[in-house]
């Protein structure tokens, strides 16, 4: 049995009791490590379940995956999934080609941030699609995110902006030679995926087009959602490019309409009390 268990979005203890029980009558376990982080280490994990974790980086899960399932149809191996395992990111794949060799899996659900950013007050259906906000550089600056935001906001709706993670990123030069020489892991911020969208926001402006999108909209960012330490900060765009929330990771919530229930809630968390209710109302009648 291949057995896929969400961890949840805290630490160790967040596993579901089904999830704990899975792990520790496993031959084999897995640890995806590439699309998202527990505020725990590797070596906390294997104390509480009791087992040895195997990492398994984007490079393993893309293109080693028959190795994960190798004799998976007379032995049980669990592949551990920050969040949900069918959350932010589907494993899909490694379930069709389990399907395909014959061997029977299990999903063992459990909290993602898909559903854990109702903290911040937001209603879940009021949310549209959902987008990935990744790192520009100095030759790339992709804004197809953008138009995907402003296309729900024009319908009401907020956008959950999942930002982007680097773990065991080559350079360029090592991967044109082929060395296995990794940069240092890097977690976009709140701050960093707000000056993004202003920046696309003013170019914007100064080719002639006036965005849905503005400075004044409302957003909501949030760090480490589930952990003891959980900061949501709720304020404008401009006042998000500046906010401080700590160690990864972060989201960021770009809304849409407001709900007065929606509104009084997010309250609870301003970057600035003073001003917050007052552009609020502004940008929602």
């Amino acid at each position: 049995m291949l057995y896929l268990v969400g961890l949840g979005l805290g630490d160790a203890k967040d596993i579901t009791v089904k999830g704990l029980e899975a792990v520790r009558q496993c031959h084999r376990v897995y640890l995806e490590a590439y699309t998202s982080i527990l505020t725990v280490g590797k070596e906390a994990l294997e104390e509480f379940y009791g087992k040895e974790l195997i990492w398994a980086d984007r490079e393993t899960v893309e293109q080693e995956a028959d190795n994960i399932l190798k004799d998976a149809d007379v032995s049980d191996v669990a592949f551990l999934v920050v969040g949900d395992p069918f959350g932010a990111t589907t494993h899909s794949d490694l379930v069709l080609r389990a399907v395909k060799l014959g061997i029977p899996y299990k999903v063992i659900h459990n909290a993602s941030i898909m559903s854990a950013v109702g903290c911040c007050g937001l209603q879940l259906y009021s949310f549209g699609e959902t987008v990935s906000i990744v790192f520009w550089t100095d030759t790339w600056k992709p804004e197809s995110f953008f138009d995907k935001i402003e296309k729900n906001r024009q319908n009401g709706m907020h956008t959950l902006c999942l930002l982007d993670i680097k773990v065991k990123e080559q350079s360029l030069e090592n991967l044109m030679k082929g060395r296995k020489i990794y940069e240092p892991p890097r977690y976009m911020s709140v701050n960093q995926a707000a000056e993004q969208l202003l920046a696309i926001i003013q170019n914007r402006r100064l080719q002639g087009e006036e965005s849905a999108i503005t400075e004044n909209t409302i957003c909501v960012g949030l760090a480490r959602v589930g952990a003891p330490d959980q900061k949501i900060a709720s304020g404008t765009l401009e006042q998000m490019s500046t906010v401080e929330l700590g160690g990864p990771l972060h989201s960021l919530i770009v809304t849409g309409t407001l709900h007065p229930l929606e509104l009084e809630m997010l309250q609870l968390f301003p970057v600035d009390g003073s001003s917050f209710e007052q552009r609020a109302c502004q940008r929602t009648t």
